[in-house]
């Protein structure tokens, strides 16, 4: 079911669309379609697995690291010829659920706060990466060539991208679990109040754990999607300000950084606003410097949007239920 909100998201996505095809008509083009198609599908990815997280009362800053790091092993596993393309893609969600297991533990069960947890992650599987290379490029090799993981991970299906296909279903399927199951409800009360949910029963340590499983459980996946897509891996700015493309993208979406609010259907819409408008800069011949300008500026207009409705809603008086006399 689509919110009042999602559906002014959408109005906004076909505004926005329609006024940049307006001004430059290379927007409707075949070609930048399906590459602004790409992106939302390589950053749809791991915006719902941050999506998770912030509804659960929590934040993720280490996503851009993990992406880093999981990227070069990625690449190390398949062009070192370790393991097979399958092996090494397992072994990569693999590592990104253990990663978001640790996460997990230490915020829910040692009590650490997440800002603290993830920031620290973020710096040390970024330091891990450039180690781990030598803080020098790591890509495949001249000449290699792997038919089916690079149709599988970056080809097209009538001129669709895989990566959008594969968001397209990692959305449906986080859609089911988040708004359809018993998880899903026990998360959202997590994120609107913790203490109530552990004493209705609810066992909020395994849901914040399982929050930050899924979300760098995704991320580990966008990690193998983006590798391919680069071909190339600096880990020192490979990845860099990606966790802050998916908190825009979940707060466009009506996820309240206070935690308990969300949708997928808006982190999806919140995407594909957030990489119109980074089209937008583009197009227009706006330096490219000013693209993490412009995701500042989307992160405070959704938080204060949020502000605002909140106010709204403990302002609305509640109906007094009538008295048996009346």
């Amino acid at each position: 079911m689509i919110s009042r909100k999602d559906l002014g998201l959408l109005v906004l996505i076909l505004v926005v669309s329609a006024v940049v095809a307006i001004i430059n008509p290379r927007f409707l083009s075949p070609i930048n379609l399906a590459n602004t198609a790409n992106l939302i599908g390589l950053f749809g990815l791991f915006a719902i697995g941050q999506a998770f997280v912030i509804i659960s009362g929590g934040i993720e800053l280490s996503v851009g690291s993990i992406i880093a790091l999981l990227g070069v092993v990625f690449v190390d596993l398949v062009a070192g010829g370790s393991a097979s393309p399958l092996a090494a893609f397992l072994v990569v969600i693999g590592l990104g659920c253990l990663i978001g297991l640790l996460h997990g533990v230490l915020i829910a069960r040692v009590g650490l706060q997440p800002f603290v947890v993830t920031l620290c992650g973020l710096l040390i599987y970024r330091g891990i990466a450039r180690y781990y290379t030598e803080d020098s490029t790591a890509g495949f090799p001249f000449g290699a060539s792997f038919p089916t993981l690079e149709w599988l991970v970056a080809g097209r299906l009538y001129g669709v991208p895989h990566s959008l296909i594969a968001f397209i279903i990692v959305a449906v399927v986080a859609g089911v679990v988040l708004h359809r199951s018993v998880f899903g409800r026990y998360l959202f009360a997590v994120g609107k109040n913790d203490e109530a949910a552990r004493y209705s029963g609810i066992d909020t340590h395994r849901i914040i754990i399982a929050a930050y499983v899924i979300c760098c459980g995704l991320t580990g996946f966008a990690a193998v999607f983006i590798a391919m897509y680069t071909r190339s891996i600096s880990p020192s700015s490979h990845g860099n300000f990606y966790e802050l493309y998916a908190i825009a993208a979940a707060v466009l979406g009506g996820c309240s950084l206070r935690g308990g609010e969300g949708s997928i259907v808006g982190v999806v819409l919140g995407t594909v606003l957030l990489q119109v408008l980074q089209n937008l800069v583009n197009l227009l011949g706006i330096p490219s410097s000013l693209n993490f300008a412009v995701m500042g500026s989307v992160i405070l207009a959704g938080v204060l949007a949020d502000q605002q409705l909140s106010r709204r809603r403990h302002r609305e008086p509640r109906p007094h239920p009538r008295s048996p006399t009346q």
